[in-house]
């Protein structure tokens, strides 16, 4: 026992001194600290300064500021096929309306010369001379195709913007209100299960033969019921999001349903309506062609009746330009704006903005 206690007395008379030798060094190492810093000597006071209380930039948030439309087309131009897409495009919509514009074009000039219609590149050169006018031949006409082709895509092109424009905002703007209005959804479901139950081809033929086959005669074939789809995939798509607590809130506040389907249930659909546009505008150019082709298309030269003229060239020899030029500008047109359109909605959607 006593030796357990001495061993003990020595024990804290050890620490003792250890803790005494880190007294008395901490001063020091105190000094040390305060001489390499260089704020040392300074009072609070003279550090930092008070800031008073401001409501207002306490709520500010210090992430960068949001821009949608300039997020969207940051994503768009990431990828190189949407410059080359939209360069085409530029080439085609230049050349649709600027090229027919500086050009003298008369379909019907060599009409009467039997020798200068269906010829091919070579033989048109020899006769005409030497032209870019020339370089894919001629038609039945006589009428020099490669210019035929651009008159034929301002038509086609303007027919399809046209009509898309026109069925797109009557649908938008319906299909929000009847998806989000009880009362509306009812009536419009009994018009739309009448309409689409009649084969919309079949519809748009009986009314060019009654109407004629003018341009603004094929723009009201297209939109007497061309809305009616698209108003009701817009519908679809508002019944997803319209009791939302967001706007279930707006409601209860005393929201009309006019303003809340505006302002809080189109903006969120936007990538949806620049998808369904794409889709839209090169169905109006392939419908015209249709039309074209089974002898219904417009009195004007587009590129459907382009097409429709000349099927009897598809088979013979030497006049294969004279029908597949304009199928291959056709096809090109259409997929382009198909590309550039569901691209460009992807590009919409936020979740990608991340």
């Amino acid at each position: 026992m006593a030796k357990k206690e001495t061993m003990t007395k020595k024990s804290r008379e050890k620490s003792n001194e250890k803790s005494v030798e880190r007294a008395s060094s901490a001063p020091k190492q105190a000094v040390a600290v305060a001489a390499n810093d260089p704020l040392a000597g300074y009072t609070d006071e003279e550090l930092f300064t008070r800031v008073p209380l401001d409501s207002m930039s306490a709520e500010k948030i210090t992430a960068p500021r949001y821009s949608y439309w300039q997020s969207v087309f940051r994503v768009f131009f990431k990828k190189k096929l949407n410059i080359f897409i939209l360069l085409l495009l530029a080439v085609v919509v230049i050349m649709a309306y600027a090229y027919p514009a500086l050009v003298d074009y008369d379909p019907f000039a060599n009409l009467l010369d039997s020798t200068a219609k269906h010829l091919g590149p070579k033989a048109a050169m020899a006769k005409f001379g030497k032209s870019i006018h020339y370089i894919l031949g001629t038609g039945g006409s006589g009428e020099a195709t490669f210019d035929a082709i651009w008159y034929g895509s301002r038509i086609s092109i303007s027919l399809a913007f046209v009509s898309a424009l026109i069925n797109m905002s009557i649908g938008v703007v319906l299909g929000a209100v009847w998806g989000f209005s009880k009362r509306v959804d009812f009536i419009m479901t009994q018009v739309y299960s009448i309409i689409s139950n009649v084969p919309s081809i079949l519809l748009i033929s009986v009314l060019i033969m009654l109407v004629g086959a003018g341009f603004w005669s094929m723009v009201f074939a297209f939109t007497i019921t061309g809305w009616i789809a698209i108003a009701y995939f817009i519908r679809t798509q508002v019944v997803i999001i319209r009791d939302r607590e967001y706007n279930l809130a707006s409601k209860c506040l005393g929201t009309s349903t006019l303003k809340i389907a505006m302002r809080n249930i189109l903006p969120f659909m936007t990538s949806v309506i620049v998808t369904l546009a794409a889709t839209e505008i090169p169905g109006y150019i392939s419908s015209e062609v249709f039309l074209a082709y089974i002898g219904m298309g417009l009195s004007d030269k587009s590129l459907g009746v382009i097409i429709s003229e000349a099927q009897s060239a598809m088979v013979t020899p030497g006049w294969e330009l004279e029908f597949w030029s304009p199928v291959a500008v056709t096809a090109i047109i259409s997929v382009v704006l198909y590309v550039a359109g569901q691209n460009l909605g992807d590009a919409s959607d936020p979740r990608t903005h991340m």
